[in-house]
């Protein structure tokens, strides 16, 4: 097999014996759903982020709606949040019946500037319930800025750390720091459980509340009605109309064994990283990601100076493309949108940074099971595509 012509997939999860080891024990104990792998892999993950509660769930979407329904979000209420992020952000407030109140990115990052969100409060102060920043890519927002804000205003904070897992900071874990935080262990995050996520907070109320809502409402989990010994486990009582965002036996084995090699999989995905950095630097026609030691490496997005070639960023992917490289794009801005362009009448120029960064926005392939060969293939594809449609002196005066 030639891995020069081989087709390089934007992403693939880093599964081996362990994994499948851990998975096969589930099928074998007789309990599939909720139980004893998942309490464990709670219990682990709040052990790693330092946090008192851990509540594993089936997405990360799951984890937005209920951190924000616990954070008595409700109806026509605000919630500051970014433009640029997956709809699942801004989705999850609307199904309260309150609204994303956008402020737009950083000029030199791709995350929510606090500058824009001391604004909005300041604007919007009586309607602001939520904050919610996003650290994009698995770079960390301005977060002591941001927990001043929320500190001084009494505003919570509800960090969307999908991508951000495991980023350590002087202050602690990101999504650990805020009133909530949620993860992703979708297929193409950090660490996966296929499907999945986790919620955390140092707030009882918070962690009491979603642990009830996250299960139809139950008073009690279905481990304890189903296995226990006690004559009346099978009784229980619903105290809330809650939903069905449980995360099952067989998903949290997986994420157990994924979160003991978490910082491995980070190392590997920065090495990726710093190479990129290092062979593309020479590359005038690119704009590089911000470099932090507080990153996940989860997205390594580039951006193009349409000035310096005669292509344009859709163009680029599709020669990526044709040379058998997956990418893709992160994110086409919200507000453009049809729903929410409708919806609040938004136009393309009012989160200018954001549309600025989409319109030259390429992610690059960045996970643990990419081969050096592959990386150093993906880095020479992206230089002969620059050379060959780098505007000349001729180009630029006609």
């Amino acid at each position: 097999m030639n891995l020069n012509t081989d087709f390089i997939p934007f992403s693939r999860p880093s599964m081996g014996k362990e994994e499948e080891k851990a998975v096969i024990g589930v099928l074998r104990s007789g309990w599939l759903t909720t139980g004893s792998e998942a309490k464990s892999f709670e219990n682990e993950f709040a052990s790693y982020v330092n946090v008192k509660h851990a509540l594993s769930l089936s997405s990360a979407t799951a984890g937005l709606h209920l951190g924000l329904e616990a954070l008595n979000i409700r109806m026509e209420d605000l919630v500051i949040t970014s433009p640029y992020t997956f709809v699942a952000t801004a989705e999850t407030i609307r199904y309260l019946g309150a609204h994303p109140l956008f402020v737009d990115i950083e000029k030199d990052s791709f995350n929510i500037d606090p500058c824009l969100i001391e604004k909005a409060i300041k604007e919007n102060k009586e309607r602001v319930k939520a904050i919610v920043p996003v650290h994009v890519g698995g770079h960390s927002c301005r977060m002591k800025e941001i927990l001043s804000l929320s500190a001084h205003s009494k505003i919570p904070v509800l960090e969307d750390a999908a991508h951000a897992f495991p980023v350590k900071t002087e202050m602690g874990y990101i999504g650990a720091l805020g009133d909530v935080g949620v993860y992703s262990f979708y297929a193409t995050k950090p660490i996966t459980t296929g499907e999945g996520g986790m919620l955390v907070t140092n707030r009882e109320d918070v962690a009491k509340r979603v642990s009830v809502m996250r299960l139809h409402g139950f008073n009690k989990d279905a481990w304890d009605r189903y296995l226990h010994t006690n004559r009346e486990s099978w009784k229980y009582d619903i105290i809330e109309a809650g939903y069905k965002y449980n995360l099952s036996d067989i998903a949290a084995a997986l994420g157990r064994v994924q979160l003991r090699r978490a910082e491995e999989l980070r190392k590997k995905r920065e090495k990726i990283a710093y190479k990129y950095i290092s062979s593309l630097a020479e590359c005038d026609f690119l704009i590089l990601p911000p470099q932090s030691k507080e990153h996940s490496w989860h997205l390594f997005i580039i951006q193009l100076k349409e000035d310096k070639l005669k292509i344009g960023r859709d163009a680029f992917i599709e020669k990526l493309t044709e040379a058998k490289i997956g990418t893709s794009v992160h994110y086409i801005p919200l507000h453009v949108m049809s729903y929410y362009k409708s919806h609040y009448g938004f136009k393309p120029g009012d989160f200018p940074r954001a549309l600025k960064k989409y319109s030259s926005a390429i992610s690059l392939p960045i996970y643990a099971e990419l081969t050096e060969e592959q990386t150093e293939r993906i880095i020479r594809v992206i230089k002969e595509i620059g050379e060959h449609n780098y505007r000349s002196k001729y180009d630029l005066q006609h």
